[in-house]
């Protein structure tokens, strides 16, 4: 800081204002030549990986016959939508989703978050980047009494009346306070990231539950017309029964088989109505009165081409990654408060107003009053600084360690939805054709127990055959979506 040179002021308007002109040029000179103590925070390196996967996964997906199973081709660099959903071309989740992020308390909560650090950061900002100024207007009634100091006069009553504007200013000298603001800076970016991640969390769980409700859906009704079919067989062989053409014994065997299959029912239904109270919730609603649309498989679109970024990109656009490094850069501001507060510490106060024994003399010229303070505090003696200093290197310690298994956690993640692409075509490939192949047999299994070529184990077996491998086959296609849902959250969605 330069030298400040005084000169004496004749006129006693601008003597008045010279406490708060000292002051002013004190906190100019302070914010040009104030430095800031502590490391200045550094981005965390990105990966020096290209890959995600121990070995090359091909590019393009298996096929399949039937529904859901064309191929995908996953394209590096290709972008994310921030509306990643509407590519699975359904209108009733685009719907549920858009009112969700709208009506989701968990939304609500983590925008009200967001302001809630926003301002912490403007409070703290604007005590201590400006002078802080106070109006005091006070009126005191005194009785002085001369006795007390040896004198013989009567005692005298008066009032005193004041009015005074009052400054105050701590000088930022090594950077304490702008260190304070960095680091709630930070941490509002940081909850800036997590709104981010709650709407990708959200519109990913919703998704999910769409497709699971699609799932149950066609489960239930694959069950369903097998058990009618199960039951057409019993009648149709308590008929031979009547003629003499089948045993008695065929009969209870199929009517157990047909009250094991009923039973299937029950749980998949409980399992639907357990989901829906799911998405009821996560979109806002009550479980008991909420509106919601009924999904089915067919009204699913599996997009052809899916996004991957190469992991220096990922670290810089997940919302859960840059979160983890917005607390990196919090923890490494509030390592530079505790290095300031081992420094000198200045503070500067200021008054300037008026003293009167009446109101009409109060803003006299002779009444004026001012006073300038100013207060070099250096610590000596306290072991709790160095501790403080410790503990925030430490804190800044924990939160790189995070960082750094957020990031591996992310890159596995991505890792184990391109494997679960990858493998779950084939996976879907081989049951639609296991489809064709169990759905062949039980119509040759039907048509030769008509002929009485075919045992009712014969039937048994071809129809639980066929039974489960429509339901594998369904979890399958819904299995698909799934993927290619979780991929998109995996690449941090298009926000």
């Amino acid at each position: 800081m330069g030298n400040i040179k005084l000169r004496p002021v004749a006129d006693p308007a601008a003597r008045s204002t010279m406490p708060l002109r000292l002051l002013c040029a004190l906190t100019l000179g302070s914010l040009l030549t104030a430095c800031t103590v502590g490391p200045d925070f550094k981005q965390p390196a990105v990966p020096d990986t290209q890959t995600y996967t121990h070995h090359t996964t091909p590019l393009t997906s298996a096929t399949a016959p039937g529904l859901l199973g064309n191929a995908q081709q996953v394209k590096p660099g290709l972008p994310v939508s921030s509306e990643w959903w509407r590519s699975f071309e359904s209108n009733a989740l685009n719907k549920l989703i858009d009112d969700a992020l709208k009506a989701s308390p968990t939304m609500a909560s983590a925008q009200a978050t967001l302001r809630q650090a926003q301002e912490n950061y403007a409070s703290k900002a604007g005590s201590t980047l400006y002078p802080q100024a106070n109006l005091g207007i006070g009126a005191e009634r005194q009785r002085f009494n001369p006795s007390s100091q040896g004198q013989t006069d009567a005692p005298t009553t008066f009032s005193l009346y004041s009015t005074s504007v009052d400054v105050s200013y701590q000088l930022d000298l090594v950077g304490g306070n702008r260190r304070a603001l960095e680091s709630l800076a930070a941490q509002a970016e940081y909850q800036q990231y997590q709104l981010e991640g709650a709407q990708l969390t959200l519109a990913g769980n919703i998704a999910t539950s769409a497709i699971t409700d699609a799932r149950l859906a066609g489960q239930i009704q694959a069950t369903e017309a097998m058990l009618k079919s199960m039951e057409q067989q019993l009648l149709l062989t308590q008929g031979r029964v009547r003629l003499g053409q089948a045993a008695a014994d065929e009969v209870l065997t199929l009517k157990t088989q047909v009250e094991q299959t009923r039973a299937l029912l029950p749980p998949l239904h409980k399992q639907r109505e357990q989901n829906k109270n799911l998405m009821a919730v996560l979109s806002g609603q009550t479980p008991g009165s909420a509106i919601l649309p009924d999904f089915t498989l067919a009204q699913f679109r599996l997009p052809a081409e899916l996004p991957l970024t190469l992991p220096s990109e990922l670290v810089r656009r997940r919302p859960d990654i840059r979160a983890s490094e917005a607390l990196v850069h919090a923890a490494n501001a509030d390592y530079g408060v505790a290095v300031a507060n081992m420094y000198p510490q200045l503070n500067l106060s200021a008054s300037m107003g008026s003293q009167a024994l009446s109101t009409d003399a109060l803003f006299g010229s002779n009444s004026s009053v001012w006073n300038l303070i100013g207060q070099l505090t250096q610590p000596l003696f306290n072991p709790g600084l160095p501790a403080a200093k410790r503990a925030a290197l430490a804190g800044f310690d924990a939160a790189t360690a995070n960082y750094k298994n957020v990031v591996l956690d992310a890159l596995r993640n991505v890792s184990d939805t391109l494997y679960a692409v990858e493998n779950d075509a084939q996976a879907l490939a081989a049951l639609a054709s296991a489809d064709v192949a169990a759905e062949g047999s039980l119509q040759s299994t039907q048509k030769k127990h008509i002929l009485g070529s075919a045992s009712t184990l014969d039937i048994l077996v071809a129809q639980q055959q066929a039974e489960q491998t429509k339901v594998d086959l369904i979890a399958a296609q819904a299995q698909r979506l799934a993927d290619t849902a979780a991929l998109y959250q995996s690449m941090g969605g298009g926000l």
